[in-house]
């Protein structure tokens, strides 16, 4: 009897500690005692885009092999092997909550768990590969910068890091940009195609509006995430369209102005039909991505196996 009264007393003490801990911004740490919802939306969030760093390493590994020049490989495959070191801390955050990585992979291959929708558009023509820097990283920059401040400490210590790469993607997707700008006409309508095609999806990386997303307040009130969907798409808006200006690129997207009321841009609606046919799996590359990611995980098993191997007959040594 006593047991079954101290139980709910003691959890009531630690939900009060947790919540002012939260309350007074400090960070919340692996041992610390946080309830269940919390750890269950970090696995949710952290996997995700653990997930979407690997994921995204397809759109631009695309191009590896047909770089028009030995420097624009060079810088490529860094950046590619950039997002799979993203996705490694991102994965052993995730492993500081009690769940492992192969099961993270496995739920991404069985679509339990998402990724980023916008790795689900194709790379046309090298272009995109300057845009995805531009746009895709800037989002992410956008996005990723206020985590650094996330009350979970190895998240948030994560992103530091991955912030800065992040950064410096941004604007080797720009100097690209700028160059091909410089160049042909031909060159030029391959820049502003790929503007075109990728702008929106750009703003459907933030997630569905406020009003839709069911997580965004849970998420704020624990301040795992600092702004809402809405908050960062804006921000992002403002923060791109001078920068398309200077790049001389025009955002497809007529209802786009300067409001001096708000002091923000006004900007159009995107599809969130479309949005959700994405993230539903009906996009245009969902099954070509997670059919590659499947086979490569198969094709990897060899090397898990030795690396498994190897690290019993190291600890047999060492006994």
């Amino acid at each position: 009897m006593t047991s079954t009264v101290e139980r709910p007393l003691g959890e009531e003490k630690l939900q009060r500690h947790f919540d002012d801990r939260i309350a007074h911004d400090q960070r919340i740490e692996p041992r610390d005692w946080m309830p269940e919802g919390y750890r269950k939306t970090l696995v949710r969030q952290i996997a995700q885009h653990a997930h979407s760093e690997i994921i995204g390493m397809q759109p631009e590994g695309n191009w590896l092999t047909r770089a028009p020049s030995l420097r624009r490989k060079a810088i490529l495959l860094a950046k590619v092997q950039d997002e799979a070191g993203h996705g490694l801390y991102l994965y052993s955050a995730a492993e500081t909550l009690g769940v492992d990585r192969s099961e993270l992979t496995e739920k991404l291959l069985q679509r339990k768990q998402k990724y980023s929708s916008i790795f689900n558009y194709p790379t046309l023509t090298f272009a995109d590969i300057g845009v995805i820097g531009w746009l895709v990283d800037g989002a992410a920059i956008c996005n990723q910068v206020p985590l650094c401040r996330s009350s979970y400490g190895p998240y948030a210590r994560a992103m530091v890091r991955i912030c800065k790469e992040e950064s410096f993607h941004q604007r080797q997707g720009y100097e690209l940009l700028m160059t091909m700008m410089r160049g042909t006409e031909e060159q030029q309508r391959m820049v502003q195609d790929a503007t075109d095609r990728w702008w929106w999806p750009s703003l459907m990386m933030f997630g569905p509006p406020d009003g839709d997303s069911p997580n965004t307040q849970q998420s704020m009130a624990w301040r795992i995430k600092r702004h809402t969907n809405d908050e960062l798409r804006q921000k992002f808006v403002d923060m791109t369209v001078p920068q398309a200006e200077a790049l001389g690129v025009a955002l497809p997207d007529p209802a786009l102005r300067w409001n001096a009321e708000r002091g923000h841009y006004d900007f159009g609606e995107p599809d969130w039909t479309e949005l959700k046919q994405v993230i539903s799996g009906r996009g245009p590359c969902n099954e070509q991505r997670i059919a590659r990611r499947r086979a490569a995980h198969e094709e990897g098993q060899w090397v898990r196996d030795a690396a498994a191997a190897h690290a019993r007959k190291t600890r047999g040594r060492t006994s």
